[in-house]
Protein backbone atom coordinates (compact mmCIF):
# COMPACT_ATOMS: atom_id res chain seq x y z
CA UNK A 1 0.00 0.00 0.00
CA UNK A 2 1.42 3.16 -1.08
CA UNK A 3 1.73 5.57 2.12
CA UNK A 4 0.07 9.23 1.41
CA UNK A 5 2.21 12.07 1.76
CA UNK A 6 1.33 14.82 3.66
CA UNK A 7 1.72 18.27 2.11
CA UNK A 8 4.72 20.57 3.00
CA UNK A 9 4.94 24.27 3.54
CA UNK A 10 8.08 26.19 3.17
CA UNK A 11 6.17 28.24 6.38
CA UNK A 12 4.75 27.56 9.42
CA UNK A 13 2.01 30.59 9.00
CA UNK A 14 0.88 29.63 5.61
CA UNK A 15 0.53 25.19 7.53
CA UNK A 16 -1.65 26.83 9.97
CA UNK A 17 -3.84 28.88 7.61
CA UNK A 18 -4.06 25.98 5.12
CA UNK A 19 -4.77 23.65 8.17
CA UNK A 20 -7.93 26.13 9.23
CA UNK A 21 -9.54 26.60 6.22
CA UNK A 22 -9.21 22.49 5.22
CA UNK A 23 -11.22 22.33 7.89
CA UNK A 24 -14.33 23.53 6.38
CA UNK A 25 -16.95 21.17 4.64
CA UNK A 26 -15.92 20.91 1.32
CA UNK A 27 -12.37 21.76 1.56
CA UNK A 28 -9.78 19.50 0.64
CA UNK A 29 -5.93 20.83 1.41
CA UNK A 30 -5.31 22.00 -1.97
CA UNK A 31 -8.03 23.90 -2.08
CA UNK A 32 -7.24 25.52 0.66
CA UNK A 33 -4.10 26.22 0.21
CA UNK A 34 -5.39 28.08 -3.00
CA UNK A 35 -7.47 30.15 -0.99
CA UNK A 36 -4.49 31.14 0.98
CA UNK A 37 -1.90 31.82 -1.57
CA UNK A 38 -5.15 34.38 -3.11
CA UNK A 39 -4.99 35.94 0.50
CA UNK A 40 -1.82 36.19 0.32
CA UNK A 41 -1.81 38.43 -2.73
CA UNK A 42 -4.51 40.83 -1.55
CA UNK A 43 -3.60 44.18 0.15
CA UNK A 44 -3.45 43.53 3.94
CA UNK A 45 -6.49 46.41 3.89
CA UNK A 46 -8.49 43.60 2.68
CA UNK A 47 -7.39 40.38 4.62
CA UNK A 48 -8.79 42.71 7.41
CA UNK A 49 -11.62 43.33 6.46
CA UNK A 50 -12.58 39.48 5.34
CA UNK A 51 -11.28 38.11 8.66
CA UNK A 52 -13.37 40.95 10.71
CA UNK A 53 -16.37 39.76 8.59
CA UNK A 54 -16.32 36.51 9.81
CA UNK A 55 -15.42 36.85 13.44
CA UNK A 56 -18.43 39.67 13.38
CA UNK A 57 -20.61 37.38 11.96
CA UNK A 58 -19.98 34.62 14.68
CA UNK A 59 -20.07 36.98 17.91
CA UNK A 60 -22.96 38.80 16.65
CA UNK A 61 -25.34 36.29 14.74
CA UNK A 62 -28.25 36.08 16.56
CA UNK A 63 -31.70 33.52 16.10
CA UNK A 64 -35.26 34.99 15.90
CA UNK A 65 -37.15 34.43 19.19
CA UNK A 66 -39.89 33.82 16.76
CA UNK A 67 -38.93 31.44 14.13
CA UNK A 68 -35.31 30.62 15.23
CA UNK A 69 -34.06 31.27 12.18
CA UNK A 70 -30.74 33.00 11.53
CA UNK A 71 -31.09 37.26 12.14
CA UNK A 72 -29.04 40.24 13.15
CA UNK A 73 -31.86 41.13 15.47
CA UNK A 74 -33.89 39.09 18.04
CA UNK A 75 -37.03 39.21 15.31
CA UNK A 76 -35.68 38.33 12.26
CA UNK A 77 -36.16 41.03 9.32
CA UNK A 78 -39.12 37.78 7.67
CA UNK A 79 -41.21 38.04 11.12
CA UNK A 80 -41.27 41.77 12.10
CA UNK A 81 -42.08 41.94 8.17
CA UNK A 82 -46.10 43.65 8.19
CA UNK A 83 -46.31 42.29 4.47
CA UNK A 84 -45.86 38.71 5.37
CA UNK A 85 -48.68 36.95 6.28
CA UNK A 86 -48.23 35.87 9.71
CA UNK A 87 -51.70 33.38 9.92
CA UNK A 88 -49.46 30.91 7.15
CA UNK A 89 -46.12 28.96 8.53
CA UNK A 90 -44.17 27.29 6.71
CA UNK A 91 -41.97 24.46 8.71
CA UNK A 92 -38.64 24.16 7.66
CA UNK A 93 -35.47 21.82 8.72
CA UNK A 94 -32.91 24.58 8.64
CA UNK A 95 -32.49 28.12 7.78
CA UNK A 96 -30.73 26.65 4.11
CA UNK A 97 -34.47 25.83 3.56
CA UNK A 98 -35.82 29.22 4.24
CA UNK A 99 -33.16 30.47 1.85
CA UNK A 100 -34.00 27.45 -0.82
CA UNK A 101 -37.65 28.54 -0.23
CA UNK A 102 -37.27 32.72 -0.19
CA UNK A 103 -35.29 32.06 -3.97
CA UNK A 104 -38.90 31.05 -5.12
CA UNK A 105 -40.12 34.50 -4.53
CA UNK A 106 -43.60 32.71 -4.22
CA UNK A 107 -44.10 32.64 -0.66
CA UNK A 108 -45.33 35.26 1.61
CA UNK A 109 -45.86 33.63 5.07
CA UNK A 110 -43.52 33.46 7.75
CA UNK A 111 -41.23 30.31 8.79
CA UNK A 112 -40.82 27.82 11.82
CA UNK A 113 -36.69 26.25 11.85
CA UNK A 114 -36.84 23.32 13.49
CA UNK A 115 -33.32 22.71 13.62
CA UNK A 116 -33.33 19.27 12.34
CA UNK A 117 -35.53 16.28 12.09
CA UNK A 118 -36.24 13.77 14.42
CA UNK A 119 -33.77 10.82 13.88
CA UNK A 120 -33.55 8.13 16.84
CA UNK A 121 -30.43 6.61 15.17
CA UNK A 122 -28.35 9.71 15.43
CA UNK A 123 -30.14 10.39 18.81
CA UNK A 124 -32.17 13.35 17.97
CA UNK A 125 -35.93 13.13 19.41
CA UNK A 126 -38.72 16.06 19.26
CA UNK A 127 -37.23 17.22 22.64
CA UNK A 128 -34.09 18.42 21.29
CA UNK A 129 -36.05 20.21 18.18
CA UNK A 130 -37.91 23.42 18.27
CA UNK A 131 -41.18 21.52 17.97
CA UNK A 132 -42.84 22.37 21.55
CA UNK A 133 -42.44 26.19 20.89
CA UNK A 134 -44.22 25.48 17.30
CA UNK A 135 -47.05 24.08 19.75
CA UNK A 136 -46.88 27.51 21.78
CA UNK A 137 -46.75 29.42 18.75
CA UNK A 138 -49.82 28.00 17.73
CA UNK A 139 -51.58 28.82 21.34
CA UNK A 140 -50.95 32.33 21.46
CA UNK A 141 -50.83 33.40 17.44
CA UNK A 142 -53.74 33.05 15.00
CA UNK A 143 -52.42 30.70 12.70
CA UNK A 144 -54.75 29.23 10.34
CA UNK A 145 -52.40 26.70 7.98
CA UNK A 146 -48.98 25.26 8.71
CA UNK A 147 -47.37 24.13 5.75
CA UNK A 148 -44.76 20.88 5.96
CA UNK A 149 -42.19 21.62 3.69
CA UNK A 150 -39.30 19.03 5.61
CA UNK A 151 -37.03 16.87 3.41
CA UNK A 152 -39.26 13.85 1.51
CA UNK A 153 -37.00 11.31 3.69
CA UNK A 154 -37.43 9.07 6.02
CA UNK A 155 -36.98 11.45 8.92
CA UNK A 156 -38.88 13.54 7.80
CA UNK A 157 -41.83 12.04 7.12
CA UNK A 158 -41.56 10.89 10.55
CA UNK A 159 -40.97 14.19 11.91
CA UNK A 160 -44.04 15.34 9.92
CA UNK A 161 -46.13 12.48 11.29
CA UNK A 162 -45.25 12.93 14.87
CA UNK A 163 -45.85 17.10 14.67
CA UNK A 164 -49.70 16.32 12.92
CA UNK A 165 -50.18 13.88 15.47
CA UNK A 166 -49.90 15.82 18.03
CA UNK A 167 -51.50 19.06 16.42
CA UNK A 168 -54.49 16.64 16.22
CA UNK A 169 -54.46 15.92 19.64
CA UNK A 170 -54.95 19.11 20.78
CA UNK A 171 -57.77 21.35 19.35
CA UNK A 172 -57.59 23.55 16.76
CA UNK A 173 -58.73 24.94 13.55
CA UNK A 174 -55.14 25.02 11.93
CA UNK A 175 -54.97 23.49 8.43
CA UNK A 176 -52.00 21.24 7.70
CA UNK A 177 -50.60 20.60 4.15
CA UNK A 178 -47.40 19.43 2.62
CA UNK A 179 -45.60 19.97 -0.46
CA UNK A 180 -46.87 18.66 -3.97
CA UNK A 181 -44.70 15.42 -4.16
CA UNK A 182 -42.56 17.31 -7.10
CA UNK A 183 -39.87 16.80 -5.03
CA UNK A 184 -38.64 13.01 -5.20
CA UNK A 185 -38.41 10.85 -1.98
CA UNK A 186 -34.91 11.12 0.03
CA UNK A 187 -33.82 14.35 -2.05
CA UNK A 188 -32.90 17.31 0.73
CA UNK A 189 -35.04 20.39 0.01
CA UNK A 190 -31.78 23.02 -0.17
CA UNK A 191 -31.12 21.28 -3.70
CA UNK A 192 -34.37 21.29 -5.51
CA UNK A 193 -34.20 23.24 -8.22
CA UNK A 194 -36.24 26.98 -7.64
CA UNK A 195 -39.14 25.95 -10.19
CA UNK A 196 -39.68 22.49 -8.64
CA UNK A 197 -40.01 23.65 -5.40
CA UNK A 198 -42.14 26.92 -6.33
CA UNK A 199 -44.56 24.47 -8.33
CA UNK A 200 -44.41 22.09 -4.74
CA UNK A 201 -45.12 24.94 -2.80
CA UNK A 202 -47.90 26.27 -4.96
CA UNK A 203 -49.51 23.12 -5.60
CA UNK A 204 -49.54 21.73 -1.81
CA UNK A 205 -51.97 19.71 -0.54
CA UNK A 206 -53.86 18.69 2.75
CA UNK A 207 -51.60 15.95 4.74
CA UNK A 208 -52.97 12.49 5.28
CA UNK A 209 -51.19 10.39 7.20
CA UNK A 210 -49.65 7.45 5.56
CA UNK A 211 -49.51 9.35 1.94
Amino acid sequence: MVKQRTMEFPSKLIANAVEEFSRLPGIGKKTALRLVLHLLKLPVEDVQKFGSAIVTMREKIQYCKICFNISDDEICSICSNKARKKDMVCIVESMRDVLAIENTQNFNGVYHVLGGVISPLEGIGPEKLKIDSLFDRIKTTEINEIIMALSPTMEGDTTVFYITKKLNESPNNVKITTLARGVAFGGELQYVDEVTLSRALVMRRPYESGH
